[in-house]
């Protein structure tokens, strides 16, 4: 069981990174005015991303800290889909 919750924990800390790094690519694309990859990195982040990190979260029990941050993700991310007009 110490082996499963270390690849959680390893795995949980890639997706955090993984989503860091759509964020930066997706400041980009708004500097940019590249409104198309911009929408793509916002899908990515949504749809893939995050729902992963909950599961990974999930799988390795409830824990406050990781619950807030995906709060800040999805916060952050509506943001940008309001600056994108994509309400």
């Amino acid at each position: 069981m110490v082996k499963r919750s270390k690849k959680l924990r390893i795995a949980i800390e890639s997706y955090k990174k993984e989503i860091e790094k759509h964020f930066e690519k997706l400041d980009k694309d708004i500097n940019e005015k590249d409104d198309i990859l911009a929408r793509y990195h916002i899908k990515e982040i949504d749809k893939s991303l995050i729902a992963a990190l909950e599961r990974k979260i999930g799988l390795l029990g409830e824990d406050t800290d990781s619950a807030e941050l995906i709060k800040q993700f999805r916060n952050r991310l509506e943001e940008y889909r309001k600056k994108l007009g994509m309400d």
